[in-house]
């Protein structure tokens, strides 16, 4: 990622959200970073072709800057990022929710591949050496941070833009 994304409050008419110098204030891109890399659990949202959402849990890995995943190439995910590679990826419920919405690509690079297997294969402690599927890399347009504990929810809610 070239620089660092712009923090503001999310628009949120009527849900309370303090000014972004009030409160906890707004929290730093190394904050969704940290939640994102640590996360063991992560839900994607896709578009099917017919409109209808299609959400469900995943594994991945953050990694240079975009979020890494993998999926069968014949999985109804891959069948949707084919058709429309927008996308949204949720860590798993917790205290301080992030959000990442971005474009979803497959990721050629052998180099890179070798990497998320490496990664991923210590993340999930699991066998990569028969690895063949594709991998998608997701480039945020914009995330989020929701607080639920105490009053993070209107002192901490956090937007970041790329």
């Amino acid at each position: 990622m070239a620089s660092t994304p712009i923090a503001s409050r999310p628009h949120m008419p009527g849900y309370g959200l303090l000014a972004a110098d009030q409160g906890s204030g707004l929290k730093p891109w190394s904050y969704a970073v940290e939640r994102l890399t640590r996360t063991r659990g992560y839900w994607i949202s896709t578009t099917c072709p017919d409109g209808r959402p299609h959400s469900v849990p995943i594994w991945g890995v953050w990694l240079k800057d975009v979020f890494a995943f993998s999926t069968g190439a014949q999985s109804v995910k891959t069948k949707n990022l084919a058709n429309d590679p927008r996308v949204v990826i949720g860590v798993e419920p917790t205290e301080d929710s992030i959000v990442l919405e971005g474009v979803a690509k497959l990721q050629p690079d052998p180099g890179f591949l070798r990497e998320f297997k490496a990664v991923y294969a210590k993340k999930y402690d699991m066998d990569m050496d028969d690895f063949a599927e594709p991998v998608w890399v997701v480039t945020p347009t914009r995330a989020f941070s929701f607080g639920s504990k105490g009053d993070d929810f209107t002192a901490g809610s956090t937007r970041w833009k790329f």
